[in-house]
């Protein structure tokens, strides 16, 4: 009936694919490389495990199809079926077949229990994302801030195990003091003062290094660079460096836990080392200011381009509930005249009209049963006030009753049918509604007749609507618009309002 949407963000939407695709052929690397094999251990480990996970290869690759075609019952159960049944089964098959001899089915075990692994990480990492807002602070967190706390955690750690490599021989000598890879308790507890007289003392190396990352974060690029160039950016550079790292280099000479590890710093604070150390510091931390500062400006971009489209779609609701309210008084402004028993009937379906208007057009989405009903009332509503009777036909078929739809949409084309089509019509009108559901997608067709004219207005209704549609259900919706003779056709497919944008 209507083509089907392309896809947007296909290369997107397979990257659980190549995820997964990836995780498999490092174990096979892994293996080829534990047991000194060459391509031929590579392939045929790597075959064993596409073979045996292949099943869930094809449904990662399918899986963000099947999110937006199937219904969530439908497409969990295919989920339980894939991870929750047959990797199990494989790990459990895999396991009884080891012999001990064949590597084989060595990894398939590993790479069945390393794919399960990867898919609770991938859960969790979901479940973060879309359900945890008490962790906002991570994102409000500044680049800053966030190696502040690093370096802090790095010297409380090296700390620690500089406390629990003392009295070592492989690494506590008289010359010198090395941090090895060790980490007791009892030894921290016990010099628990030297631990934290190291940890602050390895707080200050940091800090000096700090300092010039925040110069360079705050005044050098934020500032200098920005506005007053690249040459003027190194050469406030060289007068930072120059101004202070005498000092510091001083500063770290003295330090007794400096001396204990061996003299890290010279005694001579003017040395090369301690300059050159500075400028690494600028060099390394400059990409990544500038790459943050970037990722800053595109997303203040991004929240004002937002901003500007809710705004205009705010305008349009505005625009367009006027414009439904003109419509439904002139219905009551007929039945009036015509002193008609149905009046006080039809004042009451106006008001659940109305409610419906001013209450749920406020919603970003409403249940499709919902629309729907709106729908079926306002068309009684016309049928009734209309004096010419028209052929109404509707065929409705939802088999997803908690399909979301933003609410109003459907509404403007019956609107413009009837005002341009039927009340226009001196006789043989028709209206013919379809609205049908398929798993995620919703299929509407609205065909109405009408009498040619030499200037055929529609009203500023279906503009509205297209510009609407354009931004509840951005490259999410096809509409087709067609006259024929006599005959005003509208076709349009839309996706459930839960799937149409990624970041909803």
């Amino acid at each position: 009936m209507i083509n089907k949407i392309e896809k947007a963000r296909y290369f997107s939407d397979k990257v659980d694919f190549f995820i997964y695709l990836g995780l498999l052929l490092w174990i096979a690397i892994i293996e080829t490389l534990n047991t000194a094999g060459s391509w031929q251990t590579y392939v045929s480990c790597a075959g064993s495990l596409l073979i045996s996970q292949g099943p869930v290869l094809f449904f990662t690759w399918k899986e963000q199809d099947w999110k937006t075609t199937f219904t969530k019952e439908k497409y969990r159960t295919y989920q339980i079926a894939y991870f929750g049944i047959y990797l199990p089964l494989l790990a459990l098959g895999s396991s009884l077949m080891l012999d001990g001899k064949t590597q084989i089915w060595e990894v398939v075990l590993l790479g069945t229990v390393c794919t399960l692994f990867l898919k609770m990480i991938l859960l969790a990492n979901n479940y973060y994302v879309r359900r945890i807002s008490a962790a906002n602070w991570v994102r409000r967190l500044s680049l800053e801030k966030a190696i502040l706390i690093s370096i802090t955690f790095i010297a409380v750690m090296l700390s620690a195990m500089a406390v629990s490599s003392l009295d070592n021989p492989l690494y506590d000598t008289e010359k010198q003091l090395l941090i090895g890879f060790e980490f007791n308790l009892a030894k921290v507890l016990t010099n628990f003062l030297t631990f934290l007289s190291y940890s602050g003392q390895l707080l200050i190396m940091y800090l000096c290094g700090y300092f010039f990352f925040l110069i360079n974060s705050r005044i050098l690029v934020a500032k200098i660079l920005k506005e007053k160039g690249v040459l003027f950016y190194i050469l406030s550079s060289l007068a930072l460096i120059g101004i202070f790292y005498p000092a510091m280099g001083q500063l770290l000479s003295i330090l007794p836990f400096s001396k204990r590890l061996g003299g890290m710093f010279s005694q001579n604070p003017f040395v090369w080392e301690n300059a050159f150390g500075a400028i690494i510091i600028l060099l390394i931390s400059l990409p990544v200011l500038l790459a943050a500062q970037w990722s800053r400006q595109n997303t203040l971009i991004v929240s004002l381009e937002k901003e500007k489209a809710e705004a205009e779609l705010d305008l349009l609701k505005q625009q367009l509930n006027p414009h439904f309210f003109f419509n439904t008084l002139n219905n009551l402004y007929a039945l009036s005249l015509q002193k008609s028993e149905e009046t006080p009937e039809v004042i009451l379906q106006l008001s659940d009209l109305m409610r419906y208007v001013i209450y749920k057009a406020k919603d970003p989405y409403v249940k499709i049963e919902e629309e729907i009903q709106y729908l079926k009332d306002y068309l009684q509503l016309q049928s009734i006030r209309l004096s010419e009777k028209f052929d109404l036909k509707l065929d409705i078929d939802i088999k997803n009753a908690n399909f979301l739809i933003a609410p109003l949409v459907l509404v403007v084309f019956i609107e413009n049918a009837i005002k341009h089509g039927i009340e226009a019509a001196d006789a043989n009108a028709f209206l013919e509604v379809v609205i049908k559901s398929e798993g995620q997608k919703l299929y509407f067709i609205c065909e109405n007749s009408f009498e040619p004219e030499p200037e055929n207005n529609a009203g500023i209704g279906l503009n509205n609507l297209q510009k609407r549609l354009e931004l509840l259900y951005p490259g999410k919706y096809l509409l087709k618009i067609k006259k024929e003779n006599t005959i005003f056709r509208v076709e349009l497919e839309l996706e459930n309002y839960e799937y149409a944008l990624p970041d909803r």
